[in-house]
């Protein structure tokens, strides 16, 4: 599958400075690049960078299928289409599942990987209230606020339903679409099940970055990590939970430039 993806050319104000090489940038179930302009902004100091929609996200095409193996599969085809070689990856949540299966199964491809709150293993689909506030008819709606007073019905926290709300879109006739396939999205519910060969282990240098107060982290991931992933490291931003590129944006960034510096 052909994906919608931006480019943010290597941009540094300093002559001297080299570019690292190609960075991807894969983001999380119902987002999109949209939800990257500011890393990727800051990361194109450092290199190229290529933000992309997902399957049945942003501008990408829809599909009935969705799952980790097929993602992985567009990845590489990206990859292949514009000729990119040994691209540094960051993925958050379902776009860090997709790195790592790629990485696992595509070995010596990519040359490191930044994964964001989200460990190599099952996860389940507890995104029934997020599902439920997309999927009413938006007939008869005339204004966003209109459409998120119904959506809070089913999602009553304000940061999550304005994230959901960045793929809602307008057409030139004044109504409302979801630009996310939510039906296909509500159908593919074994997503994040059983992705994983947990034999499996790759050597690739790997930063997990993780909020403290997530709830995509326990204690027993770091085991998993350790085994399927040797050469990481762990950073924590406490207080942080799973939208840290948002939330603890400032600290985010100093995080990820301190470890491109050294690594």
């Amino acid at each position: 599958m052909k994906l919608n993806y931006k480019l943010y050319p290597f941009q540094n104000p300093n002559p001297n400075q080299q570019s690292i090489g190609d960075m991807i940038i894969l983001h999380g179930l119902f987002g999109s690049l949209k939800n990257w302009v500011t890393v990727a902004k800051f990361l194109s100091e450092f290199g190229n960078v290529y933000t992309l929609d997902a399957r049945n996200h942003g501008d990408s095409p829809h599909s009935d299928e969705h799952s980790i193996p097929l993602m992985s599969q567009d990845l590489e085809e990206f990859i292949l289409q514009n000729h990119i070689k040994s691209p540094l990856l960051l993925g958050h949540s379902m776009g860090g599942l997709v790195g790592m299966y790629f990485d696992l199964t595509h070995p010596g491809i990519l040359k490191k990987l930044i994964i964001q709150d989200i460990s190599p293993r099952s996860y389940p689909f507890a995104y029934d209230n997020e599902i439920n506030s997309m999927s009413f008819p938006l007939d008869g709606f005339s204004s966003r606020n209109q459409i998120d007073s119904e959506m809070a019905k089913f999602v009553p926290d304000t940061f999550i339903r304005q994230f959901l709300q960045m793929s809602l879109e307008r057409n030139e006739n004044g109504l409302y679409r979801w630009k996310l396939n939510v039906t296909g999205l509500n159908h593919a519910r074994r997503v994040f099940d059983d992705v994983f060969d947990l034999n499996q282990t790759s050597e690739t240098k790997v930063l997990f970055l993780l909020g403290g107060n997530s709830e995509y982290i326990k204690n027993t991931d770091f085991d998993i990590m350790d085994r399927m992933f040797p050469n990481n490291q762990k950073i924590t931003i406490q207080g942080g939970g799973h939208y840290i590129h948002f939330t603890h944006q400032e600290e985010y960034l100093k995080i990820l430039k301190n470890w491109l510096d050294k690594n």
